[in-house]
């Protein structure tokens, strides 16, 4: 069977083992039964089953930090529906600091920017209903240059709890050494034994990946939040969003965050949340509709809701966005899926995942420059129609007018309307089918190289090759609970390896079922080799390395009450 990576009713058992060293997709599989218990925490000892909420100052403010900032916000969001809407964590970044520790070795706080000090800050932010959380860096400075927790670590986190803290952001600027190793010990040997012994749950939101994405090899960077996994709750994998001050291309530095985003929607479970950075909804140079599509895209992620805006003075359109029950109802799933893509192309992404009552989300995003309709048919959604009464209706509600339409099967699909350019239609689907209380669907979408980000692209012929995303039925592909792997421009043929090469064949569902490891390899189930992207676009299947770039991949997510988890030792 394929191994999928989130079921609500499974338990998932992580080994001992460290899943780190260089072995390969032979090394033995994890397998958790069906038992109906609760994800366990991770290993920091914090119980942490949705993405967080709330209000960060950096992309605002920057290092202009100071204590009526935090104030004046909490007393804001107590009163606008923020508090109530869930966003409920107060957190400082860079710069609460003097530059210089105190004779003992501990941080001071800056006198003149938080008179009262932030023992009272957390005191205050406490009263007002919030978490506080605050931020320090692993290297031997902050960012921002202020002193850092390099060789302080111990030290540090007990004067953040004794501060009342319960939220640590620890970024990674000037970490010595510099490479994966270096940021490894740092974190993964120093910070998560000390989480592990510190008698206070801390969340911990690590920005190590962050250092590591873009680069022409990528195995660091996969490392890295392979093993983030088992040791905090967040991971801040890529690029600060644009800062308020910087009259840049808002549009792309968030398109930006989320081209990295879809590379590793494997990583994601309860407990554990790929952040893509921050909600900063009021940056004078998005559009009205790019401020919508941003929302959208981080709720359908179930990313973490982290504000970085000047709250007191939003706008009523923008806190309408951000108090959008419908969308923090999706982000806040208890399966808390990262949506994956169904297909995509210059103009379009078309998103899709499940919610824990059977519901399914469509998100559809126009990328490109004028307003246009798209039409996305059920198979690409996922809702399987051959054994479903053509007169069934389903309940198609748009999260943004909150109007519900009862769609037959018979339709095809859902068309949705004059998307502006840059904007963002999202869909909740609910419904019978077949007797069934909820509609039946398989993991559908994309399988595609999250290097190269070249889609696996089928033919009538049967040859399966690698190439440019273009929204072809050709490059969607359904996931059968018993990981047979079939296009949908070829619902009866499945792809095999066939000596090396990857074909699509009518023998190869029945013959060749495929595995997705957390790594991104996708193992074919008979060879024990791995799906391959060879440098003239062929798609071969070869000796399984240590996450490369020619060989890991993202497939669409699903789940349903027949899956079965695996976790690998990659």
């Amino acid at each position: 069977m394929l191994q999928w990576l989130w079921s609500s009713r499974l338990n998932l058992l992580i080994s001992s083992q460290d899943w780190t060293s260089e072995s390969t997709m032979k090394s033995q599989l994890v397998l958790a039964s069906a038992a109906g218990l609760a994800l366990p925490a991770t290993s920091t000892n914090v119980d942490l089953p949705l993405p967080p909420m709330g209000f960060n100052n950096w992309a605002r403010y920057l290092t202009h930090i100071n204590q009526s900032i935090f104030t004046d916000a909490a007393t804001a969001m107590a009163s606008n529906g923020m508090l109530k809407a869930g966003y409920n964590r107060l957190n400082l970044d860079d710069a609460w600091s003097t530059h210089q520790r105190a004779a003992n070795g501990s941080m001071v706080v800056d006198p003149v920017k938080f008179p009262n000090g932030l023992t009272w800050l957390a005191d205050f932010i406490q009263e007002k209903g919030f978490i506080p959380g605050i931020y320090s860096d692993s290297g031997t400075t902050s960012c921002g240059g202020y002193p850092a927790t390099y060789d302080h670590e111990a030290l540090d986190l007990q004067t953040f709890s004794d501060w009342g803290y319960e939220y640590l952001k620890l970024d990674g600027c000037n970490v010595p050494g510099n490479d994966e190793s270096a940021y490894r010990h740092v974190y993964f040997d120093i910070w998560r034994d000390l989480l592990l012994k510190f008698p206070k749950p801390v969340v911990f939101s690590n920005s190590a990946p962050a250092y590591f994405c873009g680069a022409d090899n990528l195995t660091d960077w996969y490392s890295i939040m392979g093993w983030s996994q088992k040791m905090g709750q967040l991971a801040r994998h890529s690029y600060d969003i644009i800062t308020y001050d910087v009259n840049g291309d808002a549009w792309h530095s968030m398109m930006s965050n989320y081209g990295q985003q879809i590379r590793l929607a494997r990583y994601q479970r309860p407990n554990f949340f790929n952040d893509p950075d921050f909600l900063n909804i009021d940056h004078p140079n998005y559009t009205y509709e790019e401020k919508k599509t941003h929302m959208a895209l981080w709720s359908s992620f179930s990313a973490p809701l982290i504000v970085s805006a000047d709250i007191p003075t939003l706008k009523k359109e923008e806190l309408d966005i951000l108090l959008n029950a419908d969308l923090i109802a999706i982000d806040q799933d208890p399966l808390v899926q990262q949506a994956t893509l169904t297909s995509s192309s210059p103009a379009w992404d078309v998103l899709t995942k499940n919610l824990a009552n059977g519901d399914r989300v469509l998100t559809i995003l126009n990328k490109g420059g004028a307003a246009g309709d798209l039409t996305v048919s059920w198979a690409k959604i996922g809702i399987q129609t051959d054994r479903i009464n053509p007169d069934t209706t389903l309940n198609v509600k748009d999260l943004w007018t909150g109007k519900t339409e009862q769609v037959k099967i018979s339709a095809g699909g859902i068309t949705a309307k004059n998307v502006a350019s840059h904007g963002t239609f999202v869909y909740r689907i609910s419904g019978g089918m077949g007797g069934s209380s909820h509609p039946i669907v398989l993991p559908t979408g994309l399988i595609f190289n999250t290097f190269s980000l070249k889609c696996l692209t089928d033919d009538k012929s049967g040859k399966v090759t690698w190439k440019q995303c273009d929204g072809s039925d050709s490059q969607t592909w359904n996931v059968s609970n018993d990981g047979h792997i079939n296009s949908l421009l070829r619902p009866n043929e499945c792809i095999v390896d066939a000596q090396g090469k990857l074909l699509s064949r009518h023998s190869g569902c029945h013959t060749d079922a495929w595995k997705y490891f957390n790594s991104g390899n996708l193992v074919n189930g008979n060879s024990n080799r791995c799906l391959t992207e060879e440098a003239d676009g062929s798609a071969t299947i070869t000796d399984c390395g240590y996450v490369t770039n020619e060989q890991v991949v993202g497939l669409p997510i699903g789940a349903t009450a027949t899956e079965i988890d695996y976790w690998s030792k990659s």
